[in-house]
């Protein structure tokens, strides 16, 4: 892939919105956290965080969608705690690290609890 870490990541966030249509209306949101040679790394929040179909979401709609607007080749990565899925020591963004990991979008579900 000839393009850049940048390149990727400025294309992702441009996207995203149009692909993030689907996730909210699940209650879930996407949070794009980096790139790394040609991988999009990404958040589901809400109530998409954890799901049992967060995988599912992750490959047959964002990365599929982004695939089509971006690049055949793309690879989209949901960071969800698990060994496989983590970000790479270094990889491109333009927020600042310490506050994309720190800062959860409040789901659906979040709500739900503070009520009980």
């Amino acid at each position: 892939m000839n393009f850049s870490d940048e390149d990727i990541y400025e294309a992702a966030k441009h996207h995203l919105p149009t692909v993030n249509e689907y996730v909210n209306s699940h209650g879930g949101d996407i949070k794009l956290l980096g790139t790394k040679e040609g991988i999009i790394y990404i958040e589901l929040t809400g109530t998409c965080h954890g799901c049992s179909m967060s995988l599912m979401t992750t490959k047959m709609v964002v990365q599929r969608k982004l695939r089509e607007l971006i690049h055949p080749e793309l690879t989209v990565v949901n960071v969800d705690g698990t060994a496989q899925n983590v970000l790479p020591q270094e990889y491109y963004t333009q927020e600042d690290p310490k506050e994309t990991l720190d800062n959860k979008k409040e789901g659906l579900m979040d709500k739900v609890k503070k009520l009980f």
